[in-house]
């Protein structure tokens, strides 16, 4: 069984930070892309970042230059370093990650960030 566990999400000022974290365990071997994504209340979920397994990254434009994602291999753990946040940034943040030795995806439960002044 694997579990996804995502943290770091909370309430900030606009232009404020976080960083989320993204952690898997279980039986999980061998962990290839990883990416970030975000719902926000009645919209649909959208593509935020991504890593590959060699660390080969893209974001979504609308927090490029903003975000950057990272991942510590030993760890079993993708970072998302959120700069600069906007109120339209609010939204419940859930990882996707691919466990390459089985050929799946799994979703976590995600975590809630809100932009407010």
């Amino acid at each position: 069984q694997v579990q996804l566990v995502e943290s770091g999400g909370g309430l900030v000022q606009p232009g404020g930070s976080l960083r989320l974290s993204c952690a898997a365990s279980g039986s999980i071997f061998s962990i290839g892309v990883v990416g970030w994504y975000r719902q926000a209340p009645e919209k649909q979920r959208e593509f935020v970042a991504v890593i590959s397994g060699t660390g080969s990254t893209d974001y979504a434009d609308s927090v490029k230059g903003r975000f950057t994602i990272s991942r510590d291999n030993a760890k079993k753990t993708v970072y998302l370093q959120m700069n600069s946040l906007k109120p339209e940034d609010t939204a419940v943040y859930y990882c996707n990650v691919e466990d390459t030795w089985r050929e799946a995806y799994y979703w976590g439960r995600g975590t809630q960030v809100t932009v407010s002044s």
